[in-house]
């Protein structure tokens, strides 16, 4: 008894320590290489440049906690942005309506993600990677192919701009912020995160205890595709425009930052905080190998090999639970 105590204490140490100790040691390691990586400027713009990446990772690891996945926020994502910009420059909507219409389109493309895993007894895999490229094509048949522009003067602009709090806070980072602290509550202090943890570490065993799989299920993939509405609306007024090309292999992003902040490939264990921290390595990477000056490919073998080594821990976590 003891024996396993102390193994499931130690995997779900090398989980949330390893996490911050590479976030930790990349920044010290750009900071004594680069004198602009620490500047007030350069930090800010890491954050602000992967809000939108944060928002769809909460979605993606909320499906991955519960032993899913989520392939179709990059495309969701792009849908919505163009829906909600071509509402608003074709057909007059306002801007909230516009917006509510977008984010109820998101959670139910999501909603119909989880109804075909539950119900159709289909792989999450294979009906997410469907969503992907439905949802891509939708886009390009409502865009034409085209970006929507017009977006100036409608106040959609306005979610890319700041809050002078006391400190110029970009609105875009403060919707990351609440989207993953809401997650956070979600997950830890009500009945349903309580629900996606049980069905992730065993969906059979949950099933006997009375939860409600299904609903569960669905729930759960209708928030990842919130989340991608929410990412979506963020892109769109980041550009100013509806591309019909954005958030292209956003998914490996958010999985990738997913995964390094800790959430397992097999489902059942991961939180909010590891995520946040997960993009911030993304971004810090990102960031410090542009300032280093390094080149794109070998910035890419890098981000391979840091994701490999994260991946390497969630499964030797797993074998150590294992005994």
């Amino acid at each position: 008894m003891t024996a396993n105590l102390l193994r499931t204490s130690s995997s779900s140490w090398l989980r949330r320590g390893t996490v911050f100790l590479i976030l930790v040691g990349m920044i010290v390691f750009f900071s004594t290489q680069s004198d602009r990586f620490f500047q007030p400027v350069n930090l800010r713009n890491i954050v602000e440049q992967n809000a939108y990446i944060i928002v769809a990772a909460v979605g993606v690891a909320l499906t991955m906690i519960l032993g899913g996945i989520d392939l179709s926020v990059g495309s969701v994502a792009a849908l919505v942005g163009a829906l909600t910009a071509g509402l608003i420059t074709r057909n007059g909507f306002a801007l909230l309506p516009a917006l509510a219409i977008g984010l109820i389109a998101g959670a139910l493309l999501g909603a119909i993600n989880g109804a075909l895993v539950v119900f159709g007894k289909l792989p999450p895999f294979v009906v997410t990677l469907a969503m992907l490229g439905v949802a891509r094509g939708l886009t390009l048949v409502y865009t034409e192919g085209r970006p929507i522009s017009g977006l100036q003067e409608t106040g959609y602009r306005s979610f890319a701009g700041e809050l002078n709090v006391g400190f110029p806070l970009p609105v875009l980072v403060l919707i990351a912020l609440l989207v993953t602290l809401a997650a956070w509550l979600l997950l830890t202090r009500t009945r349903f995160g309580l629900h996606v943890y049980s069905i992730g570490g065993n969906e059979e065993t949950a099933r006997l205890a009375g939860v409600a799989v299904a609903r569960t299920k669905i729930l759960t993939y209708a928030l990842s595709g919130l989340c991608a509405a929410i990412t979506g609306i963020m892109l769109t007024a980041s550009l100013a425009s509806a591309q019909p090309r954005v958030a292209e292999g956003l998914e490996l992003n958010a999985i990738a930052a997913a995964v390094l902040g800790g959430v397992s490939l097999f489902g059942g264990v991961g939180s909010m905080v590891g995520v946040l921290a997960g993009v911030l390595i993304v971004g810090v990477l990102s960031n410090g190998t542009n300032l280093l000056r390094i080149t794109p490919y070998s910035k890419q073998i890098i981000q391979g090999i840091v994701l490999v080594i994260a991946v390497s821990i969630d499964m030797y976590s797993k074998r150590l639970e294992k005994g």
